[in-house]
């Protein structure tokens, strides 16, 4: 008989193996399932590094002038193929703008940053602001998976991307291209922040670092705060390697340089800004829907036309019905990423993810 400290060792091995095993064959799996719902479309390039983009007629600085609102804000989005196809995420987005309550101007002030030549082209034909920024030494128009090696360093170059337009004076909206606009979000923005930004999950309090933010959408004042704010963020991926913006978000939120700085953060209801990952419960006040905790191009598309028929409907009752809040979103139906957690076992980190009662497993050794 083996003794119980060794049987207990012997079987904590094979039980780790055995989870090791699992995980990599979910992955792989995983992988060939997921498309570019839960990837960043391109990479993003420094407007200043004038030898890393083509096919532009005026250089950025010209776009973002013709594009800004008389206080130097634009609204920023990007493209790739896949998202600019005919009947894709690209027209759903503008519709939304279209059919939404005081929106139809602010598509005057959005600026779509096209990082293919195929997305370039499909812009100029269905909008007047368009960039861009493609790469002479690479193709990325393919998506990039979620936590991989090229997911990680286009994440992080959106961040450098838009520390640049911070220095060319210009305040920006963030916003993916999965986010449906509804309502003119400016007047829930708080005037006195300097930095402000979505929620996967709000706590109740704009100001509580407990927040969970979501990089798909923020709103940024340019001035000397906020760039060097993005400069600590920028700088702080060599402080946690392997973590995507996000995460060092979380990390770097409650550092004493944020204090010192100044830096005036804030982080928006998800009643305003809602999503997938925590819905907006009152149509009458949403201004922004966003489809995240999604995989699947295919998934999100459905619940994106069924977020814009659910707001059609609200539209077509009257005043008051609207009051009442008799409508709610009829999502998630197809997206049903429900909750992630994680499990860190010494240098190797599970990130479990619950989808339609099956368990994904991402993993990758810290």
């Amino acid at each position: 008989m083996l003794p119980v400290a060794k049987f207990l060792h012997i079987r904590r091995f094979f039980a780790v193996a055995f989870l090791f095993a699992t995980t990599s064959l979910s992955l792989i799996l995983l992988y060939r399932d997921v498309d570019s719902s839960y990837s960043f479309p391109s990479i993003f390039l420094s407007p200043s590094n004038d030898s890393a983009t083509i096919g532009n007629e005026f250089p950025l600085e010209k776009v973002l002038n013709e594009a800004a609102m008389g206080d130097r804000t634009v609204i920023l989005t990007t493209l790739n193929e896949a998202w600019a196809a005919p009947n894709s995420v690209i027209d759903l987005f503008l519709e939304s703008f279209r059919i939404g309550d005081h929106t139809r101007g602010l598509l005057n002030h959005l600026v779509i940053i096209a990082l293919d030549h195929k997305a370039f082209a499909r812009c100029q034909v269905i909008h007047t602001h368009c960039f861009s920024l493609v790469s002479e030494e690479a193709d990325f128009h393919e998506e990039a998976y979620f936590m991989t090696p090229r997911y990680l360093n286009m994440m992080w170059k959106r961040i450098d991307f838009l520390r640049s337009v911070l220095e060319m004076g210009y305040n920006f909206v963030f916003t993916d291209a999965d986010i449906m606009w509804f309502r003119d979000p400016f007047p829930q923005f708080h005037l006195e922040a300097d930095f402000q930004i979505a929620c996967d999950h709000f706590t109740g309090r704009f100001d509580d670092v407990q927040n969970r933010p979501n990089g798909g959408f923020n709103f940024v004042k340019s001035n000397n705060r906020s760039i060097e704010f993005y400069k600590f963020w920028y700088s702080s991926r060599e402080t946690y390697p392997g973590y995507h913006d996000q995460d060092v978000l979380n990390f770097i939120k409650v550092d004493p340089f944020v204090t010192d700085i100044g830096l005036k953060m804030r982080f928006l209801d998800t009643a305003n800004f809602g999503g997938l990952c925590e819905p907006s419960r009152d149509l009458n006040n949403v201004c922004t829907m966003h489809a995240n905790c999604c995989f699947g191009l295919d998934s999100k598309l459905h619940d994106l036309r069924v977020i814009l028929q659910d707001w059609k409907h609200y539209l077509s009752l009257p005043p008051s019905l609207k009051k009442l809040s008799v409508v709610s979103w009829r999502v998630p139906q197809k997206c049903r990423l429900a909750m992630y957690s994680s499990l860190s076992v010494h240098n190797l980190t599970l990130f479990f993810v619950y989808h339609s009662g099956t368990t994904f497993y991402y993993f990758y050794f810290l």
